[in-house]
């Protein structure tokens, strides 16, 4: 039973650390599009917070969260 609960923590605990990038970004300014028009998007982000490489430790505690819950009913 420990196992299911301390797995569905890693999991949320692990969602919230890879998101942690995301919500921790401060609203953009509002700026002019060279198309016209307005917009709150950020100038110029890629999709480089998205990657593998900057998100490795999230993912990996997402995964042993994903094996205590997969064998811990087991046992």
């Amino acid at each position: 039973m420990w196992a299911i609960l301390i797995g569905a923590a890693l999991i949320i605990g692990g969602l919230l650390f890879l998101f942690r990038s995301a919500l921790g970004r401060t609203p953009s300014d509002l700026h002019q599009m060279p198309q016209g028009g307005s917009t709150l998007e950020p100038r110029r982000q890629g999709l480089r917070f998205l990657g593998v490489s900057r998100n490795w430790p999230a993912l990996a505690v997402i995964a042993v969260g994903v094996l205590l819950l997969a064998f811990g009913g087991y046992s």
